[in-house]
């Protein structure tokens, strides 16, 4: 049994940073960042996401904005939206919250963010930074990761990572993160075969499937690190006592809200990591960390600072 590695304290220092340097531009310059979220539709969990990021802005002096949109509303309009918010001044990041409404191509909506304003890190313009390495912004999640593990001092240079998951969100731009760290990565997915062989030979193995409990403890190698970035819920009384036996916050999360939260990583593999991230906890505070402090860089970028 190893460590847990969990991201709050990290984040909070980032945010923390984030805060104070707003404070100094607001001194100096009377301009802060600002950040603008678009959200299309009537999903509950984007309300939620979107929600807490304006909850984080606003807490660390930053100009925040939500612009909620119908279901159905026409691509062609939505297109017209994010053009403006590229034209305007006090707009640093914009962030189109995902998914949007079928309709909606996200691809071409992503693609009219303005690259200087592509917080989020998901324009073909920041994803082309990673794969020639040089200065653009990182998707949050991402980038999260090996901020967690340069964090907690675990070497990426020469290790054997492996990526379960290929998204373009997660798993395939923090691949081509963490080789640029000198890690030897290898991506994993569902027609790789003998999964399991491959994920035990990992030194960091990690998860961004989606699936919940997927990567079972025979998946890792003994003091392996095991990041795990699935969020997934379970409501199921016999699945929780499966997964987390008698463990008592998890048998109150259930009476109070009916459900519990779990990783792509079943809980007992902690039994064989050396370090690995709880769910909830885990890599999820660190995903609006990032966001923070992408809007402060894309701030400093767009003024010269």
């Amino acid at each position: 049994m190893g460590s847990w590695l969990e991201g709050k304290i990290l984040a909070d220092k980032i945010k923390e940073e984030v805060k104070q340097q707003a404070m100094q531009y607001k001194d100096t310059h009377g301009k802060v960042p600002g950040l603008v979220a678009v959200l299309v539709g009537e999903n509950k969990s984007s309300q939620v996401y979107v929600r807490s990021k304006e909850k984080a802005c606003q807490a660390l002096g930053l100009f925040s904005e939500v612009q909620h949109y119908p279901s159905d509303t026409p691509p062609a309009i939505l297109l017209e939206k994010i053009d403006e918010l590229n034209r305007r001044e006090e707009v640093d990041g914009i962030l189109v919250q995902l998914p949007l409404p079928p309709h909606i191509d996200p691809q071409k909506i992503i693609c009219a963010v303005s690259p200087d304003k592509d917080v989020d890190g998901l324009h073909p313009f920041s994803l082309g930074t990673i794969l020639m390495n040089r200065v653009g912004f990182r998707p949050c999640t991402p980038l999260g990761v090996v901020e967690l593990l340069k964090y907690n001092k675990i070497p990426i240079e020469g290790r054997d990572v492996v990526v379960v998951g290929r998204s373009i969100l997660v798993g395939k731009s923090l691949a081509a993160m963490l080789t640029n760290e000198n890690g030897t990565v290898t991506i994993c997915h569902s027609k790789t075969r003998d999964l399991d062989k491959v994920c035990a030979r990992a030194d960091i193995l990690i998860a961004a499937m989606g699936k919940a409990v997927f990567v079972k403890p025979e998946f890792v190698k003994p003091g392996a690190v095991v990041i795990d970035v699935g969020i997934n819920s379970v409501s199921d009384p016999v699945k929780v006592k499966e997964y987390f036996g008698d463990d008592v916050k998890r048998q109150q999360d259930l009476q109070a809200k009916g459900y519990t939260l779990v990783g792509d990583v079943h809980p007992a593999a902690f039994e064989r990591a050396g370090a690995m991230t709880p769910v909830p906890g885990g890599v999820g505070p660190l995903t609006i960390a990032m966001l923070m402090r992408n809007t402060l860089e894309a701030f400093k970028r767009r003024k010269g600072l």
